[in-house]
């Protein structure tokens, strides 16, 4: 098979571009607010997971939601991100059982840009992790209500061979997690399990639905 010559690959780019713009000239008129005539309003599922390095452990995310906002003119990407809570599941010493489950909190919307000439994309998303609750061995442990991380996480994300930013696709990258406050006793043994750098993260977007 012929490879894909440079100039057809930012073609395609472009007609994909432009499909999305055609399609929100027709849906703007019912879009919300928000969504202007400069911008393509696109909402994607999010499905996905990441391993957390310290725990040696996987947390399955979503489904939730991305609702993400496109200067065709730019590439610029604003856009708001909203998971559900998930539960961390996974055995501390390889023999203590440890169930903990997270809500996430948006610092700010989710910011980034699209490569007009490749398509790739790049987001950068600031999320604060709040432990809601936790047990070991079964054992419920009280951890109060703003057992959160001290810091906010800085999540990159690029995309992966295969995305488009129609059909969807792969978004993947590292973080660190930051140390955790107000866990009341336990929280030095939270960011001795759960903190650190080294974890990896991947989402997987569904087919755009445009306005």
């Amino acid at each position: 098979m012929r490879p894909t010559s440079p100039h057809k690959f930012r073609t395609t780019v472009a007609i994909g571009i432009a499909g999305l713009a055609a399609v929100f000239a027709v849906t703007a008129t019912a879009g919300p607010a928000s969504a202007t005539a400069s911008t393509i309003r696109a909402k994607y599922k999010v499905t996905g997971s990441t391993f957390l390095k310290a725990p040696n452990a996987t947390l399955p995310l979503g489904p939730g939601k991305l609702v993400a906002n496109l200067n065709p003119a730019t590439g610029n990407i604003k856009a708001t991100l909203t998971m559900p809570d998930a539960t961390l599941t996974f055995k501390e010493f390889g023999l203590i059982p440890v169930t903990a489950t997270t809500h996430f909190i948006n610092n700010g919307p989710t910011t980034g840009t699209i490569n007009l000439s490749t398509g790739a994309v790049a987001t950068t998303s600031k999320l604060t992790f709040q432990i809601t609750s936790l047990s070991v061995a079964g054992i419920p442990v009280p951890v109060g209500p703003a057992c959160e991380s001290s810091t906010p996480a800085v999540i990159q994300l690029t995309s992966q061979p295969g995305f488009n930013i129609l059909k969807g696709g792969n978004l993947a990258g590292t973080y660190t997690v930051p140390s955790f406050a107000n866990c009341g006793l336990v929280t030095p043994i939270i960011n001795l399990t759960l903190t650190g750098p080294g974890n990896t993260i991947t989402l997987t977007l569904g087919k755009a639905k445009i306005g």
